[in-house]
């Protein structure tokens, strides 16, 4: 019986989108907003790389940043044993002396 008069009343059209505005809501905060601040986070740090630092690279190495080029500062030379080799700033996954976060 509720249930019928539950279905005689008319609805605003309103009422019918708040279930995908708060899907969007839930993928902002859940999703999108965690990742940019993430990002944020590594942008910071990559852009204070000095020489001397250990850096982790995304392709599993572990190396010591030799010096950073003068004219692009994008360009970083690192030393993998007694091999100098030149990188992108972005292969620079994490420092290798700071602690790894759990997510």
């Amino acid at each position: 019986m509720i249930f019928a008069l539950l279905q005689a009343q008319p609805q605003p059209a309103w009422v019918s989108l708040l279930p995908i505005v708060g899907m969007g809501l839930l993928f902002y905060f859940l999703i999108l907003r965690p990742q940019s601040k993430q990002r944020k986070e590594m942008e910071a740090r990559l852009s204070k790389l000095k020489s001397g630092d250990e850096v982790l690279l995304s392709g599993g190495l572990y190396a010591t940043i030799d010096r950073v080029d003068e004219k692009d500062a994008r360009i970083l030379y690192l030393k993998l044993g007694s091999n100098t080799v030149k990188a992108k700033r972005q292969a620079v996954v994490a420092l290798a002396t700071e602690p790894e976060t759990q997510n």
